[in-house]
Parts: structure tokens; C-alpha cells; sequence
């Protein structure tokens, strides 16, 4: 007698709604909860199959990517993709070997806050990373935030590097603002990486440059496993409009996360911020969408100072992904069109905070960019050379 397959999404950034399951049929679809109209997001876990080949079919949209699912035959310990040829018809088929007692299956491979341990964890202490917390989010979790690179400690002196000395810039990093976006949290353990590396590159890090990450904007998103995107009444990047972080009025942040960081920035910055990145993921496939690259904002200066720092990311990458500035998305092209100044983004805010060269958003492929495929390790290098560019373009622009 066959065991009965059971699917469920109670874990971190689980997400999925299981209509029916008709003997090696499973009918789902992702749980969209408070997003307004669609997206693609889900991730969920399945027991009770072992030995048997079931398909996946989604009854919704279309929410597999290129390389079709990722999956974990661990418990989600180790990921791989499984490939587009498993795919057909909005649905997917796996063959569960003898033993498998918990297998998982997501849009792409997950990155929760217990991936954001480990990596800590493994990476050690460093009296250049400290860890912190920016804020509690509106369900009570702590909302990370690190600072790395030319400090001392970590604290009300933080601001200070070696020798009680500032550094010279600063650099600000965000990442899920849209929660579902997880291949940009690995290339933000990249920049983390090259700014603690026993190299000539992280050496000048750590005596010039201090950055602070927030590593999940959309925390309680991260957790419980929501589209974040155009979440209603509007999402986590689209929270940064007007002068005051806090009150009752239209200027007033509406998430816990973006009212403090909006706080906390022009403080710490002291007219040293030079760079802010915000890492996203775009759309699961097309071909535009199968590249890295950067978006546009309405500042032709600013555009100007990012079309320089791609060419510098050009000359400098050593990483397996792919990078070219034509892919580049210019403001006033194809979806980059947004004139909502009552719901301003991250980069926009950024870009006109004191001292700032560029704000600017990147987009990392969930599954393929260029060609190659995206996956943990991929991610962080391309980090890394993210890293090498931001060297290259400070020490060209400031000397």
C-alpha cells in the first residue's frame, strides 16, 4: 500500500496553496495573499513520495523559471536545479528516490535567515564586520543590519575607523526589498567576502571604505514566505517619498524597516556616502530578463556616473556570470517608466542624499545570466566583482 504524499509550506519562506491531489498529480499554485494582481513566488515541501514520480501542475500563471525548479533532496541542505526538460504544459515532474523522506521544491534557490547565520557563522568574527539590528519588524523580528570594512566596533562609536579616524566614503547596501528576490542575498555575501579578504582589495576596504547592509528589508516577507512585490498598499521599494520617515501624513514610511533606515542613513553617512546599490531579481524568463543589469533613474548625471561604473565592472570581472552595460536599462525604457513621486524608491532616495555619487538598483537573474547559470556560488562571485568595480570607480572619481 502506497504511503499518502504530503505537501505543505510551514517553514521559513514557505508558500503554496495545494488545490487537489489526484494520485501522482498534485494541482498547486503560489499563494499571493496581499499582492495586487500577480507573481511568481512559492516554495514548498513534500513527504510521503518516496519512490513514486509525481507532476506539479499549476493551475494559475505560469510560475516556473528557465532552469525549472530548484530542488532540495535534503531538506533543503543542498540545492540544485533541476532543469527547463522536467518542465511542460506550467508543470513539472520528479522521480523521489527509495529513501527520500523530505524534499523540496522552490522558484529558485531559497535564502532565509538561517542562510544568513551560516554564512556569519563560516565566515568567523572580524573586528571589520559588526552585527546589528535596525529595527523590529511590524511582526516582531529582528531586522539585520551589518557594517564591515574600515571599522573599528560596532556601536553608538561605530561610525569611526582605524585609529578613531572616519573613512574616507562610505557605501550602502539593501537587499529584498522585495522579499521573494533571493539570488541577490549570495551576492551581497560576495561584497561581504571581498571586504574582509586577506588581498590587496580588502585590505584597502578596511582602511578606506565602511559599508552597512541591511540584508532583508522585507524581513517578516523573507520569513513567511510572501511575493513582497507589489504588495498592497504598496511594497517595502516603494516607501521612501517625502521628508519624514514617521508621522501621519502622505511622507510617512509605512513599514518599520524603511522608516528606520531613513532615520538612520543621513546620521551615519556624515556627507561620506558615496555609492548605494539596491540588489534585486527581475522577472523568472525572457531574454532581458536572463541578463544582469542596472536601472535607470530620471538624473542623466547619475546615469552618466553609472554608465562609468559598468565599465569598470566590465574590465574587472573574473566571476562565471556574465556582464555586459548594453543590457542596461535606461529610464523611459521598457517597464523603467515610473513617475510615482507620492511612492519614491530606494535608489531615488539614496541618490539624493548628501555627498552620493549614484543610488542605483541591480538586477540578478534567478536562474541564468548571460547564458550561465546562477547559483550560490556564481551569485557571490559576481559580488565580489561588484566589490573590485566599487574600488575602481572611488579611487577614479575621488583620487
Amino acid at each position: 500500500m502506497r504511503s499518502e504524499i504530503s505537501i505543505d509550506c510551514n517553514f521559513p519562506g514557505g508558500n503554496i496553496i495545494v488545490e487537489k491531489i489526484d494520485g501522482d498529480t498534485a494541482f498547486i499554485r503560489q499563494d499571493l495573499r496581499d499582492t495586487e494582481g500577480d507573481w511568481f513566488y512559492w516554495q514548498f515541501r513534500v513527504r510521503g513520495a518516496a519512490g513514486r514520480t509525481v507532476r506539479f501542475q499549476f493551475t494559475g500563471t505560469d510560475a516556473i523559471g528557465v532552469a525549472g525548479p530548484a530542488v532540495s533532496a535534503d531538506g533543503g541542505g543542498t540545492w540544485r536545479w533541476l532543469g527547463s526538460g522536467s518542465c511542460a504544459d506550467k508543470a513539472f515532474a520528479f522521480a523521489f528516490p527509495p529513501d527520500a523522506a523530505d524534499v523540496r521544491f522552490c522558484l529558485a534557490i531559497p535564502y532565509v535567515e538561517a542562510n544568513l547565520r551560516e554564512f556569519l557563522a563560516r565566515i568567523g568574527n572580524s573586528g571589520h564586520l559588526g552585527q546589528g539590528v535596525l529595527c523590529r519588524s511590524r511582526k516582531g523580528r529582528d531586522v539585520e543590519l551589518l557594517r564591515f570594512g574600515c571599522i573599528d566596533r560596532f556601536g553608538r562609536n561605530g561610525r569611526f575607523g582605524r585609529n578613531g579616524r572616519p573613512p574616507r566614503h562610505r557605501v550602502l547596501l539593501a537587499c529584498r526589498h522585495h522579499c521573494c528576490e533571493m539570488m541577490a542575498s549570495c551576492e551581497l555575501e560576495g561584497v561581504v567576502e571581498a571586504a574582509l579578504a586577506d588581498d590587496a582589495d580588502g585590505d584597502w576596504f578596511r582602511r578606506t571604505v565602511e559599508f552597512l547592509a541591511v540584508p532583508f528589508i522585507d524581513k517578516d516577507g523573507v520569513e513567511d514566505g510572501d511575493q513582497g512585490k507589489n504588495r498592497r498598499p504598496h511594497d517595502h521599494n516603494r516607501d521612501y517619498a517625502g521628508a519624514s520617515p514617521q508621522g501621519d501624513g502622505p511622507e510617512a514610511s509605512i513599514y518599520p524597516e524603511t522608516a528606520a533606515l531613513r532615520r538612520m542613513v543621513p546620521e551615519w553617512s556624515q556627507g561620506r556616502l558615496r555609492l548605494a546599490f539596491d540588489l534585486h531579481c527581475p522577472w523568472i524568463r525572457g531574454k532581458s530578463n536572463e541578463d544582469i543589469y542596472f536601472v535607470g533613474t530620471p538624473s542623466e548625471g547619475v546615469w552618466q556616473a553609472v554608465g562609468r561604473f559598468c565599465t569598470i565592472l566590465e574590465r574587472e570581472r573574473r566571476g562565471p556570470l556574465p556582464f555586459d552595460p548594453a543590457n542596461n536599462l535606461p529610464y523611459g525604457q521598457g517597464w523603467n517608466t515610473g513617475t510615482d513621486i507620492a511612492h519614491k524608491s530606494f535608489q531615488r532616495w539614496a541618490g539624493e542624499l548628501p555627498g552620493v555619487i549614484f543610488g542605483t538598483t541591480i538586477e540578478l537573474p534567478y536562474a541564468v545570466a548571460g547564458g550561465a547559470p546562477v547559483r550560490p556560488e556564481s551569485a557571490r562571485a559576481f559580488g565580489r566583482d561588484l566589490a573590485k568595480a566599487m574600488r575602481g570607480f572611488i579611487e577614479e572619481e575621488r583620487g
